[in-house]
């Protein structure tokens, strides 16, 4: 299918994917300084189309509604936006926000929720018509925080980290009109991000102000928080952090949990029964994304500047690296096909999409971009936390 540009609320356009074929291999990139998302066919490995008229997407995120088809796109300016992939077309979209770096949907598909830097607080909106239904500020002693490290929950529950205030908050939204919230003070000095594990557990929040984590085991009664890996880089220098690590739940690898260890050049191994350090590799840069591949086998690294133009991949059976590329400069962001058997990797100055076989490590192909940076499919749909 030859690529071609359909304007955001154009007239009827053609569809993008012919109507006898299903939508779970497809996906989007985000193209940063034009405002546009990519159209991907993963089968393919093919740019099927763009939407254009999004805005401000220097930190945009996305996510899925139950039918794959339909995703939601935060964009950094506050924006949130509404695309049907298979149509090409922005179905809805507001001004939400002054300053947003992303948001979630609830497990039965009906709210999707905004998290804000600026005024702070979520925001619930009804998938269908984004329609506002709830307003939470996050304010704790008069003071408004950003909000980080979003996640949804079962039970159509949302959690979040305050990053001003030092806690994180539990929106039960059962009934949206009368949003319930819990809270956890005291976790730690600064949460910047978060993780959810694939079953619904554990909540894991990263802390920039200090070497450890917050952990909450949501299954217990009453949950509470615990800190791990307190103390990680304890008598060493940190470094200066160039970009922030990014934590979600595709870092859980079986029974391991890999994740970026703040200021150091090094990737830290959990074991999820105990939530104990288990090792420590040392690898090429400062971690931003410790991805594991759909089966676990491998973890994919990149790193903030100036080794943001490598890709490093640790085999989790040995706990080695195993292979170093580099895709182009400034690589950004990394996403396995549903099954692992290719990764997709931004590459935003050098202005391209590579999409590399996890097994030979051999390029498949090499999808031009306009400064791509988050890549999304749509097997996201299924999963929790993502």
């Amino acid at each position: 299918m030859a690529a071609f540009v359909l304007a955001g609320c154009a007239g009827a356009p053609a569809l993008l994917v012919p109507p006898e074929r299903g939508n779970g291999d497809l996906g989007l990139v985000i193209e940063r300084e034009s405002g546009s998302l990519g159209v991907l066919d993963t089968t393919a490995r093919q740019r099927i189309g763009t939407i254009e008229g999004l805005g401000d997407l220097s930190h945009a995120s996305v996510v899925y509604g139950r039918d794959g088809a339909r995703a939601y796109v935060f964009g950094r300016d506050g924006a949130l936006t509404k695309v049907n992939l298979r149509t090409g077309r922005i179905e809805g979209r507001v001004q939400q926000a002054g300053n947003s770096i992303g948001g979630a949907i609830s497990q039965d598909g009906t709210l999707v929720v905004a998290q804000n830097y600026k005024p702070g607080g979520i925001k619930v909106f009804n998938a269908d018509t984004l329609a506002l239904v709830a307003d939470i500020p996050a304010v704790v002693d008069g003071k408004p925080s950003r909000v980080v490290g979003l996640a949804d929950l079962p039970g159509n529950r949302f959690i979040y980290s305050l990053f001003d205030a030092g806690q994180i908050w539990i929106a039960d939204l059962a009934d949206p009109a009368g949003p319930v919230l819990t809270k956890f003070e005291n976790v730690g000095k600064e949460p910047y991000d978060a993780l959810v594990t694939p079953d619904g557990r554990t909540y894991i929040a990263g802390l920039f102000g200090e070497d450890g984590l917050a952990k909450i085991d949501l299954w217990a009664n009453p949950p509470k928080v615990e800190r791990i890996l307190n103390g990680y880089g304890r008598g060493q220098q940190p470094l200066p952090v160039f970009k922030m690590p990014h934590l979600r739940g595709w870092a859980v690898a079986g029974r391991t949990a890999w994740l970026p260890a703040i200021g150091r050049h090094e990737v830290l191994v959990v074991n999820t029964d105990t939530w104990q350090e288990v090792a420590r590799i040392p690898v090429a840069g400062q971690p931003v994304f410790v991805m594991a591949r759909p089966d676990g086998r491998q973890v994919w690294v990149n790193f903030a500047v100036p080794d943001y133009d490598t890709v490093q991949v640790i085999d989790t059976q040995t706990r080695r690296i195993v292979h170093s590329l580099k895709p182009g400069k400034a690589v950004l962001h990394m996403e396995f096909t549903p099954r692992g058997e290719a990764v997709w990797i931004s590459s935003r100055d050098a202005g391209h999409v590579t999409v590399v076989d996890t097994a030979t490590f051999r390029t498949l192909a090499v999808l031009p971009a306009h400064s791509p940076s988050g890549i999304f499919f749509s097997s996201r749909a299924a999963r929790m936390g993502l």
